[in-house]
């Protein structure tokens, strides 16, 4: 399956924005899907999961403030951000796997990964 990550761009401080990922040549089944983010200089790191029953999991960083969903007729996962902050900006990815519930926070455990955009919060 090949992912494609959309709906990165430039918002203020306290702005929102919904980033997109579309599944191609395949769907995400079963599979859990998860949400990344790395900063410059900086290591990728958890934002939240969705499994295929829709149990969701979050970052505490971002807990309140961003929501993870998916819409299986569309083989789309949708991450809402609201209330961003400029230690949000990154290059977001998504990615696709079957991480067992205690390693669903790493990044080894998926597969594979759609190409990423770039959400930037200013000050």
């Amino acid at each position: 399956v090949q992912l494609q990550a959309s709906g990165g761009g430039l918002v203020p401080a306290g702005g929102s924005l919904r980033l997109s990922c579309e599944a191609s040549g395949g769907t995400f089944g079963t599979d859990a899907v998860g949400w990344f983010r790395q900063a410059p200089g900086q290591e990728r790191e958890f934002v939240s999961a969705i499994r295929w029953y829709s149990i969701t999991y979050y970052a505490d960083a971002v807990k309140g403030r961003f929501t993870v969903s998916r819409d299986g007729a569309k083989n789309t996962v949708y991450l809402e951000m609201n209330g961003l902050k400029p230690d949000d900006t990154g290059v977001y990815y998504c990615a696709v796997g079957r991480p067992i519930l205690s390693s669903l926070r790493v990044p080894e455990m998926y597969g594979s990964w759609g190409q990423g955009t770039l959400v930037t919060v200013s000050s």
